[in-house]
């Protein structure tokens, strides 16, 4: 990944969790000391406008990254991160339908369980990806391996460049 993908994944994610975590303390962690009240704290609105910001550039900064990293990762088996990678993209894509569909199903039983379930998968999402980083900051300290080879292709020959841009494989 290059500087702009890094940080663009980095800023989204930590953006989009701490307002989906105080999203989650002021609205079911908080009492209103009003029985009437709407809302249990006054940044309630405020935190809910904000993830529904940020929500959309997590989701721009997933598809930046998701052939040049998920993608090539996966389909190397590529050992670092692996299980963690994995177990996060698997929980993003119904954490992205849960969040969508919150804002437009009335039903309270439906929105309860939308809630409960992009909440969690939030949280499952939050603490994969920083368990990914965790791997494989550490793993890449230890070895220099596969992982450095494919986050820095090798540089091609003047040739080689011109027949890959093309489209044209040979078999020599």
């Amino acid at each position: 990944m290059n500087r702009f993908e890094k940080w663009s994944l980095w800023i989204s994610v930590a953006l989009t969790t701490v307002t989906g975590a105080g999203l989650f303390w002021a609205k079911y962690l908080l009492q209103a000391n009003d029985p009437w009240a709407v809302v249990n704290h006054p940044l309630q609105p405020w935190l809910l406008k904000a993830h529904i910001i940020t929500a959309p550039m997590l989701i721009f900064a997933l598809g930046l990254i998701s052939t040049r990293h998920i993608w090539r990762h996966y389909m190397c088996r590529l050992a670092p991160g692996r299980k963690s990678g994995i177990v996060t993209v698997l929980v993003t894509v119904p954490m992205i339908i849960g969040g969508y569909l919150i804002q437009v199903v009335t039903h309270v039983g439906w929105l309860r369980v939308l809630a409960i379930s992009h909440i969690a998968l939030g949280f499952l999402f939050a603490a994969g990806f920083v368990l990914h980083q965790m791997f494989v900051r550490r793993l890449s300290a230890r070895c220099a391996g596969p992982a450095e080879e494919l986050a820095a292709p090798r540089a091609r020959e003047p040739r080689e460049r011109a027949t890959a841009a093309s489209g044209y494989r040979s078999e020599t």
